[in-house]
């Protein structure tokens, strides 16, 4: 990615046509937050699609020469148009390369996405809580680590 790398979230090959990139740009917003609060939800998601199109359409079909894709998701799980058609368009290609129905593919990239923004919500409303971290140097003692490890992990 050239002067664009900054910005967008996500490269995809082979999604609409094959031999084709696709640039996905990702954004989750509070449907209920007060900058959204006078708009319906249907309005808010074109709102955030509009502004993805008008900050990187244009320079992503003209500089990279590939496709754009704006993926708008609210916090309570609605979908934008595009991130729709997108989602559509990998399923229908997941369930031809695996020979699965489109209804299984399609549920199976909803209930992955339902996770995913559930643990989205949930680490930015607590903050990151992952495990710590242990640096492995010459000096360590690796059975007073898996010990150590082994009773945290009972608790």
């Amino acid at each position: 990615l050239s002067d664009l790398s900054s910005g967008i979230n996500a490269e995809y090959g082979g999604v609409w046509s094959p031999n084709v990139k696709s640039l996905c740009d990702i954004r989750v917003f509070n449907s209920l937050a007060p900058s959204n609060a006078s708009l319906s939800v249907e309005d808010a998601l074109r709102k955030h699609e509009q502004e993805k199109i008008r900050a990187y359409g244009e320079r992503v079909l003209q500089v990279e020469k590939c496709a754009f894709s704006p993926l708008i998701f609210s916090t309570n799980g609605v979908m934008g148009p595009s991130a729709e058609r997108f989602y559509a368009q990998v399923a229908r290609l997941i369930s031809l390369k695996t020979k699965q129905s489109y209804s299984d593919s399609i549920r199976y990239i909803r209930q992955r996405l339902s996770f995913s923004l559930l643990k989205t919500i949930i680490v930015s409303r607590r903050g990151f809580r992952g495990t710590k971290v242990t640096r492995v140097t010459e000096e360590t003692d690796y059975n007073l680590l898996y010990m150590t490890r082994v009773n945290t992990d009972n608790f």
